[in-house]
């Protein structure tokens, strides 16, 4: 039985500390990390673990690391492919924790799960919270040489964006897409043939994941008119769409390309923009 993308704050209480590593990935938030965490959880930083940033222009604000420096870091924390790793952030799993457990399913590692509502829910669900920094028990990195989820290259996305025959979901919110408002890239707008599904519409009022089957049905019919190899994500710089693809998988779907430098790259390379 395949498991689940999503695991409930219920369930990883009942889980006993050495049955997984856990992870606190939530963006700029190391020192709360250093005040209070989950029990037993490490700290990963969006920007130097899970990212490799250099120009802007060349990969966006969040390229994906070598896979050398993935593989270093997953053998620092003693993560192997029997580990099961459970990932959390504070901001329901759209921060980096659908980012890391993107990279972790691409690379083949098929036992990682995203801890549904994140660092409150598991709170509220009595998981004990300190300051204590676990110890590292490292073990030999496993080797890996390629991303096997697609990726989608930004000539590859120009070209979509000319073809009726392929569908670009921008998670961003509507003011970012309409062009109203840009509050961390140099230019505002969308990339032309783009459509807008937030990422927040992916969660409940509680900040939750909906259901599989709500999710199911809901992107079953965004994509209905596209083959799936034709259906490409982005975000502003690769992290928060991998929070929509995270709800597809979830919802039991394909997975479509990610666009890593999204916006951020698009943006800074003198290509079409649509002001909606």
């Amino acid at each position: 039985m395949k498991l689940s993308s999503i695991i409930q704050p219920e369930e990883l209480v009942k889980l006993g500390k050495s049955d997984f590593i856990l992870f606190d990935v939530s963006a700029g938030s190391k020192p709360r990390y250093d005040e209070q965490h989950l029990d037993g959880a490490f700290y990963l930083d969006l920007n130097t673990d899970l990212a490799d940033i250099k120009d802007f222009a060349i990969g966006g604000r969040h390229p994906l690391p070598s896979f050398e420096h993935f593989a270093r870091l997953l053998g620092l924390y003693g993560v192997t492919k029997d580990t099961l790793v459970i990932v959390y952030d504070d901001k329901n799993g759209s921060n980096a924790a659908a980012r890391f457990w993107w990279m972790l399913k691409s690379i083949g590692h098929e036992k990682v799960q995203v801890l549904n509502g994140g660092y409150n829910a598991a709170i509220k669900a009595g998981f004990a919270v300190n300051a204590v920094v676990p110890s590292v028990k490292p073990a030999e990195p496993d080797q890996f040489t390629e991303w096997q989820w697609p990726l989608a290259e930004i000539d590859e996305v120009e070209a979509a964006g000319n073809s009726d025959n392929h569908v670009i979901i921008d998670v961003r919110d509507a003011n970012r897409f309409a062009g109203l408002t840009e509050p961390i890239d140099l230019i505002a707008g969308h990339i032309p043939n783009a459509i807008n599904i937030p990422f927040t519409e992916n969660l409940d009022a509680n900040g939750a994941f909906f259901a599989p089957e709500i999710l199911k049905e809901k992107y079953s019919k965004a994509l209905a008119d596209y083959k799936i190899e034709n259906v490409i994500v982005h975000c502003g710089s690769g992290v928060t769409a991998c929070h929509t693809l995270l709800a597809i998988d979830y919802a039991g779907l394909e997975m479509p390309k990610l666009y890593v430098g999204s916006w951020s790259e698009w943006s800074r390379n003198n290509k079409k923009m649509i002001l909606a």
